[in-house]
């Protein structure tokens, strides 16, 4: 919370009264409970604003974004934002805190430091800053309790601090100051220990923060770094532009790329190790107009690979998967776009039926995983090696069970109906929008009618939701549209939910943020599904070419829990959000 006393240079009484009729104006305070402060300001001095925060009567963002507009100052948000650590290097933690202020980024070529400040009208603050740290001080104004968050975050964690030690050891961080750099010498200014420390750091968080991704991206002025956690990215990081081709450079030859060759893309790989962890990361180079940008997925080497339940499979769905799966040859096909977790799902199978008894063998790209006693191949077109030619090699290779990476053209989909045919049980994946619509996909592919309706055991839909943090987790009263959309949605799971059935205190959840999640609301994902098993009837509409919409009712009908309604479901019982449902299932 703001200090309760009038700001430095900015507290007097017209000011006051305006961010009072600011908020007003704009519908966050209503106008009896402005005289209510006003009245407050006058008996005992207390600033308006600030007595209103203090009584709830409006938020702390409301009116930080109020005195930016009276004031005349920029207004910024902390939320997510990534600190530059040249910026953090200006001014220490200690000062900071006594100030409410934290330094987020800096400007070379004007010599300006940015800061956002929860009091940016302190005039007295700003000239001793500009003083102790030697540069141009700019004040942004910015929520109190989003800077107390953000100096919490950003001066403990380890990834803006070491990176701004390393930056200092590197020199050149001073405002004005260039690095001439020799070409004869770059490989001993990439062997350096601050950039081989930045590169580690960077990958330190990412382990800790569990993600999937990382993408060092040069922009005109900088360099940025975000972290894809939970699928979503986020900016966590913001270097110096001169310091990202000895970066780059770095991770090239960590991953065994040619550092010389920077006009076309590369592909690379190289295992990382900490303490708690092994993983794998695949890297991926791609020049752009300022630079090459640097993608690093991590794969991890620890850890089981998940159960069906685990992933999000349950009840009706689960067990019509199960007993697909269990029949001695068919197809099964994943469908969903990429990053739905399709492949995370075909590894789960897997793993589960796999035995001494069985031959299994599949055909990647990449190979993401490794699983014990599943012969896994790495497709290799360059050498010849594709899916369909790959397809012929298994099936001389005495397979029950074969795993195709991906069903993408007419050859790999005859192929694939033909081992079926011929006793083997296939597993795939397919780019569709839901189950329903990877029958007319196939039949697209010139596939015969008849061949899969004899061939196609199930399909599966999916897409991968974030779960709400446990540690902040929030129930709230929905209003009457989202509780009506719910209705129709889940149909007669409304009325046969026993959590839905009375909802008179219906209620759902969210996450406020926090520590744990990084201030999302979200730690962790869980998988939304629909299993269409197809029976008779969808055997019939395959050979009659019907469209996805009609299998669709028909699936229904006899059952399907759809992908939207599996998402509804979770969101109603708590593991995650309405907005996330939405968010990857709405059609």
């Amino acid at each position: 919370m703001i200090p309760a006393q009038r700001p430095a240079g900015g507290g007097e009484e017209p000011k006051a009264t305006a961010v009072l009729d600011y908020l007003v104006k704009t519908g966050k305070l209503k106008p009896g409970d402005r005289e209510k402060a006003q009245m407050a300001y006058v008996t005992s001095g207390v600033v308006p604003e600030n007595w209103a925060m203090e009584q709830g009567l409006v938020k702390d963002v409301d009116v930080a974004e109020a005195r930016a507009k009276v004031w005349g100052i920029p207004f910024v948000t902390l939320t997510d934002k990534a600190m530059s650590p040249i910026a953090m290097g200006y001014i220490d933690r200690t000062l900071a805190d006594r100030l409410l202020v934290i330094p987020f980024d800096y400007k070379p070529a004007t010599g300006e430091l940015y800061l956002a400040m929860a009091n940016p009208v302190d005039l007295a603050a700003i000239e001793f800053l500009s003083k102790k740290t030697g540069v141009k001080v700019k004040a942004f104004a910015a929520v109190a309790s989003e800077v107390k968050t953000a100096i919490e975050n950003n001066y403990q964690q380890s990834l803006s601090t070491e990176v701004t030690a390393a930056l200092k050891e590197a020199g050149g961080t001073g405002p004005g100051e260039v690095r001439t750099v020799n070409i004869r010498k770059v490989n001993e200014i990439i062997k350096e220990a601050p950039i081989a420390k930045i590169v580690t750091t960077v990958l330190e968080f990412a382990i800790k923060s569990r993600a999937s991704d990382v993408h060092i991206e040069p922009l005109q002025e900088r360099t940025r770094v975000r972290y894809r956690i939970d699928g979503i990215l986020h900016e966590k990081l913001v270097l110096p532009k001169k310091i990202h081709d000895a970066l780059v450079s770095r991770v090239k030859i960590l991953s065994g790329m040619k550092i010389d060759e920077k006009r076309v893309p590369q592909d690379g790989r190289f295992n990382f190790e900490t303490d708690q962890e092994e993983v794998d990361l695949r890297v991926s180079s791609m020049p752009t107009v300022f630079g090459e940008k640097i993608v690093m997925r991590l794969l991890k080497k620890t850890g089981a690979v998940p159960t069906l339940p685990e992933l999000g499979l349950r009840g009706r769905a689960l067990k019509n998967f199960e007993e697909a799966v269990l029949k001695p040859h068919g197809i099964i096909l994943v469908t969903g776009p990429t990053g739905s977790g399709k492949t995370t799902t075909l590894y789960s199978v897997l793993s589960r039926i796999n035995t001494v008894k069985v031959n299994v063998i599949t055909l990647e790209d990449p190979v993401e995983y490794q699983i014990p006693g599943v012969n896994q191949v790495q497709i290799n077109p360059q050498a010849g090696l594709t899916f369909a030619s790959g397809m012929r090699s298994l099936l001389r290779q005495d397979p029950n069970i074969m795993m195709v990476g991906e069903v993408r053209d007419v050859e790999t989909t005859e192929l694939a109906i033909q081992a079926a045919l011929t006793g083997h049980l296939v597993f795939s994946t397919l780019h569709t929008n839901n189950a329903s619509g990877a029958l007319p996909r196939l039949l697209d592919m010139q596939a015969e009618s008849y061949l899969l309706a004899s061939t196609i055991t199930a399909i599966v839909g999916q897409r991968v939701t974030r779960r709400i943090c446990l540690a902040c987790k929030k129930d709230y009263q929905p209003n009457q549209a989202i509780l009506d959309d719910i209705r129709i949605v889940l149909g007669k799971l409304w009325a046969n939910d026993p959590q839905t059935s009375g909802h008179t205190d219906f209620k759902l959840y969210k996450g406020e943020g926090c520590e744990q999640c990084g201030n999302t609301g979200y730690r962790g994902r869980i998988g939304m599904f629909e299993v269409l098993p197809v029976s008779e009837k969808i055997g019939r509409l395959i050979l009659e070419h019907s469209s996805a919409t009609e299998i669709e009712k028909v699936a229904v009908e006899e059952g399907m829990i759809t992908m939207k309604q599996d998402g509804y479901l979770k969101a109603v019982e708590g593991i995650t959000s309405i907005d996330e449902v939405l968010r990857v299932a709405q059609e």
